[in-house]
């Protein structure tokens, strides 16, 4: 078999898992999902980077040991990971003693080879990036998050990064795939063309690192180290039988990382191999960032979006269907619930999901659960579904060669779209009626169950648990996830075999239901840090909790409604005219199943007045009231006063 070996960035302990990782970890669960249907021997590593100035910091500020700090974190993203059944090979944790022990034999080959000197660092540094600071801002700030660097003067042991000027722009010339895609490309030739300088490599300022051998006063830079993981997680240091792994894998055929710290990949990483002797990987695949309210998800940012509310409510097909499909691979992407939930009850409930059912459900009921046997030869309908299938198979084997997930998609529903109208035009349910036409009933149903197969074979890496069940349904004897995809042509399916018990797949949902719901889960998600007690001082456990200084942010003031009405089309939906003292501000809320417009004028409530605007059902809100939500059905309540307060008046 031929081997295939991908992996995620190691993604850093400052906070848990939300959809920025997550949507790394599915890309490259799908691209696994597909290889090994493709024949390949995969091998799908993620992790955490667990080192680091910045981690050691953030430790002593939650009143945590660094290790135990981590420990934490990282089982964070097992549990997710886990809960969305994405299927690693191996987890690698910069603090384990197999990658510790890969940190120090990639450092005494690189100083062996004669790139190790010692020397001082005297400049910028950004503790956020763990990044050397040397093409600031107009104003002076980091240039990847735009905070202020610090001054810092050590020791330091220093990596001979200028040397691989010239070699790595050969390799960049030689091997245009190296760096995907064709704008990332660019955009890190002209940095190492504008020159390399020298790489400090360790630290001495702090301890929460890998010790240097024979320097124990020195700790890992952290890049340094995390880099490292992408071969220690296969066996690169190890001395027993996990050291064929790495002779069998390396080197990766992909490596996805993020765009922001494709740097560090494409120069500093293949310059360390180059000087160790190790061999490049084929190709780094900077992809984009999930943008929520117009910005990159980020914790500091506090505009994060975690995955565990989104698979609670639609599934997890339903968000891994999305992030492929909505993002094209490499370009930037807004993420927002109201596509999230338009795109699962379009494509998957209504399209595919509606597809399966209907058509399943009326070879049970015409053919007591039989697949029929088509008539020969096939009509003009026939033919048009056979050739949507085979351009299909086609299209889609050829977007996921090239990681162009949404195009391979596109390609599968051009397929349901055919399968559907087929059903519109044939009406099998008219030529049931009229009876005397079974073979006829049988031709259309036997087209319709095999473009479901077709489709429901190439949709497997994406959405594994929906089609799966479909499989099942129309009664293959081997798992989805063991067909060769390589194989799958038209005309496979077998007649006269009984179908599997029918159970609905992909049902629809509310949206606005199901956005409040997963609002309402991710906002408890972040409420939920545990505390503990250190030193009489109650700290928390949680890296997701605000300070002081950031809940101040939030600007919650005393609204009066003015006036109150239904937003028309949306039955949970009222339109509020709030006054919040010499101003008034419109605000939609989803409380109309509650109360009537007429109860809330001249109510004093509680809103958030300073949240970027957004529409809801085409009608801007400019806020959000604040409210409980009570027993199972989310009453909600809203928040007001016993006491007479002016409008306007802010509350602390």
């Amino acid at each position: 078999m031929p081997k295939f070996y991908l992996t995620t960035p190691l993604y850093y302990v400052n906070a848990r898992p939300h959809v920025g990782h997550t949507y790394s970890t599915i890309v490259a669960d799908t691209i696994a999902r597909y290889k090994r249907m493709m024949g390949y021997e995969v091998c799908f590593l993620t992790g955490t980077d667990e080192h680091g100035e910045h981690v050691g910091r953030a430790a002593r500020g939650a009143g945590r040991d660094p290790q135990s700090f981590v420990d934490e974190i990282a089982q964070d993203y097992k549990r997710v990971w886990d809960r969305l059944d994405l299927r690693y090979d191996q987890f690698i944790r910069t603090t384990e003693s197999r990658h510790k022990a890969a940190v120090r034999k990639i450092f005494r080959a690189v100083q062996k080879a004669g790139y190790i000197y010692e020397g001082t660092y005297i400049g910028q540094y950004c503790v956020n990036c763990e990044l050397y600071v040397t093409d600031p801002t107009a104003e002076g700030n980091c240039p990847n998050c735009g905070r202020p660097p610090e001054s810092v003067e050590e020791e330091n042991y220093f990596f001979k990064l200028s040397a691989f000027q010239e070699p790595l722009l050969e390799h960049y010339r030689t091997h245009p795939e190296f760096i995907q895609p064709e704008g990332r490309r660019n955009e890190v030739e002209a940095f190492v063309r504008g020159g390399l300088r020298d790489l400090s490599i360790s630290r001495t300022r702090f301890r929460w690192g890998i010790p240097v051998p024979e320097a124990e006063d020195h700790v890992f830079y952290v890049w340094f180290d995390a880099l490292t993981g992408y071969i220690s997680g296969i066996g690169y240091g190890s001395v027993d039988a996990e050291a064929a792994a790495f002779d069998r894998f390396w080197p990766a055929d992909l490596q996805l990382v993020g765009k922001e710290i494709v740097r560090f990949h494409a120069v500093y990483w293949p310059a360390f191999l180059l000087a160790a002797g190790l061999p490049l990987p084929r190709t780094i695949y900077a992809h984009g960032w999930w943008l929520f309210q117009q910005d990159k998800m980020s914790k500091s940012r506090g505009n994060i979006v975690r995955p565990e509310p989104i698979a609670e409510v639609i599934g997890v097909d339903g968000l891994r269907y999305f992030l492929l499909r909505e993002m094209v691979f490499g370009q930037d992407a807004n993420f927002s619930y109201d596509a999230l939930v338009t795109r699962y009850n379009s494509d998957l409930a209504n399209d595919y999901g509606n597809l399966a059912a209907r058509t399943l459900a009326m070879i049970e009921r015409y053919f007591q659960g039989a697949i029929p046997q088509p008539a020969a030869p096939r009509m003009k309908g026939e033919e048009a579904v056979a050739e949507a299938a085979e351009r299909a198979i086609g299209g889609f084997r050829t977007a996921f060669d090239r990681y162009d997930f949404s195009r391979g998609l596109e390609a599968v529903w051009e397929l349901v779209a055919s399968v559907n109208k087929y059903l519109v035009q044939t009406e099998p349910w008219r030529v049931a009626e009229e009876g005397g036409r079974r073979e006829r009933l049988g031709t259309i149903l036997w087209t319709a169950a095999e473009g479901l197969r077709v489709a429901t074979a190439l949709l497997h890496p994406v959405i594994p648990d929906g089609t799966e069940r479909v499989w099942q349904q129309l009664a293959q004897k081997k798992r989805l996830g063991e067909y060769e995809l390589a194989q799958l042509c038209w005309g496979q399916l077998g007649a006269g075999t009984r179908i599997g018990k029918l159970e609905a797949i992909y049902p629809r949902v509310e949206k606005e239901l199901a956005i409040q719901k997963m609002v309402e889960r991710e906002a408890n998600l972040g409420q939920s840090a545990v505390g503990a007690s250190k030193g009489g001082k109650t700290v928390s456990n949680n890296p997701s909790v605000i300070s002081m200084e950031e809940f101040a942010k939030v600007d919650m003031r005393v609204g009066e409604v003015r006036a109150a009405e239904r937003v028309p089309g949306a039955d949970k939906l009222l339109k509020l005219r709030v006054d919040i003292g010499g101003e008034e501000r419109q605000i939609v809320a989803g409380i109309a199943e509650v109360y009537a417009p007429q109860q809330l004028v001249g109510k004093k409530i509680v809103v958030v007045v300073n949240l970027q605007p957004r529409k809801i059902r085409g009608v801007e809100s400019q806020g959000m009231l604040v409210a409980a939500t009570v027993g199972e059905a989310g009453k909600p309540v809203i928040a007001t006063f016993t006491e007479d307060v002016p409008a306007g008046a802010r509350l602390k």
